[in-house]
């Protein structure tokens, strides 16, 4: 993923959580917010709580590698993908799907 597609900047990230939106499905939560970009920008957050940093690591590659498959149908908005417990354990499938899930209904995916 192009760095021009991250959100890497503390106030940035602080807008996102301050003015932004959140929805949730059981493993991610989703916060955005419409910059009028000419493309989406994504930052994600993987807590400690999901396991070392080989295992976070892991799931922010699937994440990125998920979003990445997904672009083209992704809404020009900044947001942050917060992944919750049990992550860890799910396969790129079930990631994806997840992700999915959680994107409609932000309504930041578009068939």
């Amino acid at each position: 993923m192009k760095k021009s597609y991250r959100v890497k900047k503390e106030k940035d990230f602080k807008a996102l959580f301050d003015a932004g939106h959140s929805v949730a499905n059981r493993k991610f939560v989703v916060y955005c917010l419409d910059r009028n970009l000419p493309h989406f920008r994504v930052g994600l957050s993987v807590s400690k709580r999901l396991g070392n940093a080989v295992t976070r690591n892991r799931v922010k590659r699937r994440l990125r590698h998920a979003l990445m498959d997904m672009s083209s149908q992704l809404e020009n908005q900044d947001f942050v993908v917060i992944a919750r417990k049990g992550v860890e354990d799910l396969s790129y499938q079930d990631i994806y799907s997840n992700l999915v899930h959680v994107l409609k209904i932000a309504k930041l995916y578009k068939d």
